[in-house]
């Protein structure tokens, strides 16, 4: 199973994951926060990932769309806001 895989380009955050990519523009980034319910609470937020077996959830909020990624990885919280301050 691949992980999710979060960078920074050209004024945007990267989530890759299998063959997916999405590309979210930092400054439409109004939140990120952790989600502690199993499967998200926003019922049109975008997931990324498997649920099961999975510790994190981390919920990007923009403007217009809501994001889950479901991971082992506790840093990827970390990496986000650290890449849109």
């Amino acid at each position: 199973m691949l992980g999710i895989k979060v960078k920074e380009e050209s004024g945007s955050v990267i989530i890759s994951w299998q063959l997916s990519r999405v590309e979210i523009p930092k400054n439409e980034i109004t939140e990120v926060l952790n989600d502690s319910t199993y499967g998200g609470e926003e019922r049109t937020a975008v997931r990324i990932g498997y649920p099961y077996a999975t510790t994190e959830r981390v919920v990007i909020k923009t403007s217009s769309q809501s994001y889950i990624l479901f991971t082992n990885d506790t840093s990827i919280r970390n990496k986000v806001e650290g890449m849109i301050k």
